[in-house]
């Protein structure tokens, strides 16, 4: 297995940590740790704390833990200690200095994945006090900068990756057009108001995964699926404001994207293959509006195949042949429960199968998720090193196919593949499932 060599993380040039934190001083640092701790978080923050008794049963459950050798540094217990219980413990007085190693601790060694929780005695979500932690970060301004970006993209576009309205209109047609090739019958409506479902995708497809959108149509005309895209902003639903710790803005795309469905008057909302925008738009997002539940159903993209596949209304042709393991995503799978439903549709669509040890909502992160692979190529070498205990996992399958119904653990996984040099390769369901399914000849 590669080792990353040479890398020293606590010099890593990023300048939206070195650079912002020069313009702190110990009273800012003060009076926003108080806001915080205070204002946004008192109660829940006060109890996780009380209850920890620093048992550090929680360390064996972390991907970055277990990869580096057991260094009692990275185990979750130790984050909270070196972040969040500082600043507690300090009321606040801290150094600029100190905040940036808290930023980095925060955003590039934690995923909030949340394996860890499973394993406290008393269920202390430390994702929770991480994002705290990054909270603070965020009205500081210490921010990884590359994460920052995507974070301004959302303010600016209502979308992640800076894509203009007609760039997502033109991607649109094109990919119908494209789609047509294959079934010409094959439509993308856009802004159809009444509809059953509106489907809902990340920025990173139109961006640079477009064939996805054409790939959906297809799966849609054939499975007789009455639905709609919005034409219009809203109608992307990733949130990495929600992991930079910015949740103005956070609230913005969520309330948009739910506005969006409202106004089409859609009947359900279903999310594409990813796994933080269905947290933001089903928990996080509506729980920070004040509202209890989504105005609209959500179903992710995993619930929406199996029940295309277990109704009949999607018919597999011939069954792929590759052999084929799965990455479960830890917010459908641990966070949802959907890991059963996912091998439904794996075993539905491929012949050889083999299943990841551990498994379930025990596997271990991808280590991209929680806004990790969005702090970009400055952090890439500390990903890494923190995801030897997943590239084990894979290896041990055996199979040349990863599976994976999530865009963050699709391009962190590419990157393990080719750093560990494991040769193999990454796939969305929606890209099997178009390549296998029946498709009748009156449609085609």
């Amino acid at each position: 297995m590669a080792e990353v060599r040479g890398f020293d993380e606590s010099k890593v040039d990023d300048a939206g940590l070195n650079e912002s934190i020069k313009k702190l001083t110990p009273e800012k640092i003060q009076r926003v740790v108080q806001r915080v701790f205070n204002k946004e978080s008192a109660a829940r923050l006060q109890v996780y704390l009380n209850t920890c008794v620093h048992c550090g049963l929680c360390a064996e459950a972390c991907h970055t833990y277990v990869s580096r050798d057991h260094d009692p540094r990275f185990a979750p217990v130790s984050k909270v200690r070196d972040t969040i219980w500082e600043l507690i413990k300090n009321k606040g007085k801290v150094e600029p200095e100190k905040i940036k190693d808290m930023a980095r601790i925060a955003f590039t060694e934690c995923g909030a994945c949340r394996r860890c929780s499973m394993y406290c005695p008393f269920g202390i979500d430390i994702a929770y006090l991480i994002l705290v932690m990054r909270r603070i970060c965020n009205l500081l301004g210490v921010v990884p900068k590359y994460l920052q970006d995507t974070t301004n993209s959302h303010a600016a576009t209502m979308n992640q990756m800076w894509v203009h309205q007609d760039e997502w209109i033109d991607t649109l047609q094109w990919q119908e057009e494209e789609a047509q090739f294959e079934m010409p019958n094959v439509r993308i409506p856009l802004d159809k108001e009444g509809a059953d479902v509106m489907y809902s995708v990340i920025a990173p497809e139109p961006k640079i995964l477009a064939q996805l959108l054409g790939n959906m149509a297809q799966i849609m005309t054939v499975a007789g699926i009455d639905w709609t895209m919005p034409a219009t902003d809203g109608w992307d639903n990733s949130n990495m404001a929600m992991y930079s710790g910015d949740f103005e803005v956070m609230g913005r795309v969520e309330k948009l994207h739910w506005e969006t469905a409202a106004r089409l008057k859609v009947k359900k909302v279903v999310m594409g293959e990813c796994g933080h925008a269905f947290r933001g738009a089903v928990y996080d997002g509506p729980r920070w509006l004040g509202w209890q539940y989504p105005p609209i159903p959500m179903v992710h993209a995993i619930e929406f195949y199996y029940d295309l596949l277990k109704s009949g209304r999607i018919k597999v042709k011939e069954k792929y042949k590759e052999h084929v393991t799965v990455q479960d995503p830890c917010n459908t799978v641990r966070g949802r429960g959907l890991g059963h439903k996912l091998r439904y549709v794996i075993d539905q669509l491929c012949e050889n199968f083999t299943d990841i040890d551990p498994r379930f909502e025990h596997n271990y992160c991808c280590g991209a998720g929680g806004g990790t692979i969005n702090c970009g190529p400055p952090w890439k070498p500390t990903r890494m090193r923190s995801t030897r205990v997943k590239a084990e996992q894979f290896e041990r399958t055996g199979a040349g196919v990863i599976i994976t119904p999530c865009h963050n653990c699709h391009s962190g996984i590419e990157d393990i593949v080719g750093h560990y040099g494991l040769g193999m390769h990454v796939k969305f369901i929606n890209e099997i499932m178009v390549d296998v399914m029946e498709k009748p000849e009156d449609m085609g």
